[in-house]
């Protein structure tokens, strides 16, 4: 790598956080999750922040609101964000009554989307400044979907959060106190201070990556945070890649990317819901042709829905998030991943990622040659409607 490149490298990644000695447990479901998370809540003596893309108002979603309240009678600062589109305006009304009521601290993002068309997709908790929780999962059941219907799923959504200790805390705390603050009212002397502290933060001396990062997608210094993460580990992989997302419809960069770690030989296999959203499902198959035929082992997960944001390569890089493989994950919304350089971690995760692929439906090349002249009309549609709106909403960087 020429010393240009090694310095433009360093400029491009200093916006990440890396840190080492964090402890990090790896928690699979909301059975595991969500245990964790009121234990948490419930041991906070000081400081709360919860930052979720959906708050529902169902058994899990007043348990956890149970535990917040409980610690604010106990005299803790609670802060709670919730997008005002993946909350919904009315129970966000109701939850701020409730949550207000016994003093914590709530707030929606972007409601109306008087700042814009991006939302926040990331699901943290920080409590303390000694404990943070980071990943996909939202503050619902996760045995109903998601989305406006509600149906019962047959199984526990599959997703994944990660309960942290160490110093990569205070990089997540400083991450999610920023975008509160962003929230409030703000005279243009403070709007200024943020501004200057933003712009400070991009020359801080580069650190080595070590044990764990953060990584921050949003549209102020970081744009193109993590799908940088992703195309430089695909691009230095050797052996293999597994990389799991419930939608699908990621920019040419990096579906090009997982072509060619295919084509050099790498083990390239794609873990991707479905059965959600039927355009979603189309625009991710108006890619398989390709991706097929570049060596790409496309798996389709229809045991339960998947929600999970995740990827391992080489058994020596991997990372947990919000962030989807698509154009609103890594264009629009604000989203927050961590990447994990551990042996046992990295470990553990790939063997949650192989048994999802065992219960999946694998891909046939055979099956996608043999699309009926509709669905193969019907997909090209989709990604060209999702692609147009995409342009328009990323000011033109989808395509990237």
């Amino acid at each position: 790598m020429s010393a240009a490149h090694q310095r433009k490298l360093k400029i491009h990644m200093r916006a990440a956080s890396y840190s080492q000695s964090n402890r990090l447990v790896l928690l699979h479901r909301g059975g595991e999750f969500f245990p964790a998370l009121v234990l948490a809540l419930d041991s906070a003596h000081v400081e709360i922040y919860l930052e979720t893309y959906i708050f529902a108002l169902d058994a899990t979603g007043h348990h956890v609101k149970a535990a917040l309240m409980r610690a604010a009678a106990r005299g803790v600062n609670v802060h709670v964000l919730v997008d005002w589109l993946g909350t919904g305006e009315s129970v966000a009304a109701e939850l701020r009554k409730d949550l207000e009521s016994v003093g914590i601290r709530f707030a929606c993002f972007n409601p109306w989307f008087k700042r814009g068309v991006a939302r926040t997709h990331r699901k943290i908790v920080i409590v303390d400044r000694r404990l943070a929780f980071l990943g996909g999962l939202n503050i619902n059941d996760d045995f109903f979907s998601d989305d406006h219907d509600h149906t019962p799923l047959p199984a526990a959504r599959w997703d994944f959060a990660v309960g942290i200790t160490g110093p990569l805390v205070e990089s997540i705390h400083t991450e999610v106190a920023t975008l509160w603050a962003r929230q409030q009212p703000l005279g243009i002397r403070r709007r200024l201070q943020y501004l200057r502290e933003h712009y400070a933060s991009r020359f801080k001396p580069l650190q080595e990556v070590a044990h764990a990062a953060l990584v921050v997608r949003d549209n102020l210094r970081n744009r193109n945070t993590i799908q940088r993460a992703l195309l430089q580990a695909l691009g230095h992989a050797h052996h293999e890649a597994w990389i799991v997302t419930p939608y699908f419809a990621p920019g040419r960069k990096l579906r090009n990317a997982l072509m060619h770690a295919a084509n050099r030989g790498v083990c390239v296999t794609l873990l991707i819901g479905v059965d959600q959203f039927r355009l979603q499902d189309a625009v991710a198959q108006s890619f398989y042709p390709k991706l097929l035929s570049a060596g790409v082992h496309i798996v389709e997960y229809r045991k339960t829905q998947l929600h999970a944001k995740v990827a391992v390569i080489d058994n020596r890089w991997a990372t947990v998030g919000s962030s989807n493989f698509d154009g609103l994950s890594l264009f629009v919304n604000h989203e927050a991943n961590i990447i994990v350089r551990d042996d046992e971690f990295t470990r553990t995760l790939r063997e949650a990622i192989a048994q999802g692929v065992h219960e999946g439906v694998v891909v046939m090349v055979k099956e996608v040659e043999n699309y009926s002249w509709a669905r193969r009309l019907f997909n090209r549609f989709a990604y060209l409607l999702y692609k147009s709106v995409l342009q328009v909403i990323s000011a033109g960087r989808y395509t990237k």
